[in-house]
């Protein structure tokens, strides 16, 4: 089972791209689930490298890199935001509408945060 999560709220200030990469994380733990997690809009700062946050404070980035399966951000967001593929967590990629395109005619489930 192919899930794909989609999101496109900022990293910090709300908890939905959290509660995001928690479920996609505990999802791509189960046997036979596959997840894939595209970020969009203020969410490509989820896979920003190199965040700094509180002690005892989630750290977006880590969490990006933990979710267990595919992560793309969307290319023309990036560019927006001024953030480089060179500043992007390890396992997260530059991706592009096409690929989202794809990746959802291929879900079972898409799941928007």
């Amino acid at each position: 089972m192919t899930t794909l999560f989609i999101l496109n709220d900022a990293p910090y200030g709300s908890e939905r791209s959290y509660n995001a990469l928690r479920l996609a994380r505990a999802l791509s733990k189960r046997k036979g689930e596959h997840v894939r997690v595209f970020l969009m809009g203020d969410a490509v700062a989820c896979a920003k490298a190199g965040q700094k946050v509180p002690e005892g404070y989630y750290n977006a980035g880590d969490m990006v890199r933990m979710v267990g399966g595919e992560v793309a951000l969307c290319g023309t967001c990036l560019d927006a935001r001024g953030i480089g593929a060179e500043e992007i967590v390890a396992g997260a990629h530059r991706g592009s509408l096409d690929e989202l395109a794809a990746w959802t005619a291929e879900a079972e489930k898409v799941l928007i945060f």
